[in-house]
């Protein structure tokens, strides 16, 4: 996959309702600080104890910045990430491989429009370690 065809993607995609039901059924409510709602900044704001982000593709480190410094903080005792599968990806190196459970999800997922994602997608799971 390359970076230009997640770019090209639509940014602002709902999560699919079986996914989330599927998260929620397992991990219980989830607060999400990138809801499609405009002039909303989950980057500004102090996420829950239970976090759910499917955050704009367009600039993915960021997002993962903000969980590491949200769990550094002990605001956060899990944070659910969806995204595009890359791992050929600086942040995919920096952030995830070795630090969080992945889950790859079979076939492509249907954002909008009931069309397929041009890319495969991963559940990321960030959960903070006991002391």
């Amino acid at each position: 996959m390359t970076y230009q065809l997640i770019q090209r993607h639509k940014q602002d995609c709902k999560t699919p309702k079986e996914v989330i039901d599927s998260l929620e059924s397992e991990f219980g409510y989830l607060f999400d600080p990138c809801p499609s709602v405009r002039n909303f900044d989950g980057l500004n704001i102090e996420w829950d104890k239970l976090t759910y982000v499917n955050p704009p593709y367009s600039n993915i480190p960021i997002w993962l910045e903000k969980a590491k410094n949200e769990m550094e903080k002990g605001n956060c005792k899990t944070i659910i990430f969806l995204l595009p599968v890359d791992t050929s990806t600086k942040w995919f190196h920096n952030y995830i491989l070795g630090k969080a459970e992945i889950r790859f999800i079979k076939g492509r997922l249907r954002f909008t429009e009931n069309k397929p994602a041009p890319f495969a997608s991963m559940i990321v799971i960030f959960k903070r370690k006991k002391l």
